[in-house]
């Protein structure tokens, strides 16, 4: 079922995906960015580099299973190969969890929003940096959807999380995929999930999937991070991450910068492994196999993963699914639009 919120309406440019590579148009946001914003934001990073691994985040014994209320906030978890996973778990041990799962390349501080709503409203919230991400091990080899999906559930069976229900935006909503069908639901750890601007089923151009992106786009986005990862990441979200390149748009320098802030503390080699693995993934038997209540959320105007490939197709493969869209919102409409879509969240967790 499709639902159409009420919102204004933008006009959608499929072509403008499809340019995404291209500086030409990508809006060169150094103009808008001041000499000073830039050095306080690079010091800022600069000197966290500095702090051992502690002041992030107090480590636990993989042997330690937390129960009850307990008091950790936040550590690592070491997988199967030896990689150090980075979460954080705020609120209540007794209530339901909720578990984020974030896009590329940024981290779990994605979901600071969304986070503190849910918390707010009673529930234990769980996110994690996914490996190569964030404050987890900058690691060289397993950046792929089945080691995405397995990390997340080595945080999940390490907290014992259990009646949990699982949010992924974009990358993270292929994690949440896979994550279900192949680990949480076969456990019977998992009450629901929410595929948000999710890259499934599958984002690349082939022969049983037409309407997907070419593979060029996705060499340029791999292009553009060797040759200069730090400009293409201010590039990307001062445009059409967060649709700040259309007409009338509300620009947020603060969530430009805080989107470099955390693509520049993961791994290059990760986050350009990582763009093989959201775009030539297909999750067409992932989704056929979750037969939880899922719900699909996706902006009209998503210029990263356009909604006919992904939003629109995922919902028919799904069992148990619902799409709603949002004209004229931005594939970061999390951020964006957190006013609009919190409360739509929160009511799904409740229904």
């Amino acid at each position: 079922m499709t639902i159409a919120a009420n919102t204004d309406t933008s006009a959608s440019d499929p072509a403008t995906t499809l340019d995404l590579p291209h500086s030409r148009t990508l809006p060169d946001i150094r103009s808008g960015l001041t000499r000073r914003s830039i050095i306080v934001a690079t010091a800022s990073l600069s000197a966290a580099s500095l702090l051992p691994a502690g002041a992030f985040a107090q480590s636990i014994s993989p042997n330690h299973q937390p129960k009850g209320d307990h008091p950790m906030s936040s550590g690592f978890v070491k997988t199967k190969d030896g990689t150090e996973i980075f979460y954080k778990d705020w609120g209540p041990k007794s209530a339901q969890p909720i578990v984020f799962h974030h896009g590329w390349p940024l981290s779990s501080d994605d979901w600071d929003n969304q986070m503190l709503f849910f918390l707010a409203n009673g529930y234990r919230v769980v996110a994690h940096d996914r490996r190569g991400h964030g404050r987890s091990s900058q690691v060289d080899a397993g950046n792929d959807m089945d080691h995405y999906a397995a990390d997340a559930s080595a945080v999940v069976e390490h907290l014992d999380l259990r009646n949990a229900v699982h949010i992924g935006h974009s990358t993270g909503g292929g994690e949440v995929a896979r994550y279900v069908a192949k680990f949480g639901q076969p456990q019977g750890r998992v009450a629901k999930a929410v595929l948000v601007s999710a890259v499934p089923p599958l984002m690349l151009k082939t022969a049983k999937n037409p309407g997907g992106l070419p593979i060029e786009v996705f060499d340029g986005l791999r292009k553009a991070l060797a040759d200069n990862r730090a400009q293409f990441y201010l590039d990307l979200p001062s445009g059409p991450f967060y649709g700040f390149n259309r007409p009338g748009a509300t620009i947020s320098q603060g969530v430009i910068q805080n989107w470099w802030r955390q693509g520049m503390i993961g791994g290059a080699k990760a986050q350009y492994d990582g763009i093989k693995a959201f775009s030539e993934t297909d999750q067409t038997e992932d989704l056929k196999a979750i037969t939880v209540p899922t719900l699909v959320l996706h902006g009209e105007d998503d210029q990263i993963v356009p909604i006919d490939d992904s939003g629109r197709l995922s919902v028919k493969l799904l069992k148990n699914g619902r799409l709603k869209t949002y004209p004229g919102y931005p594939h970061g409409m999390l951020t964006t639009h957190a006013d609009v879509l919190n409360p739509e969240l929160l009511a799904f967790v409740k229904g």
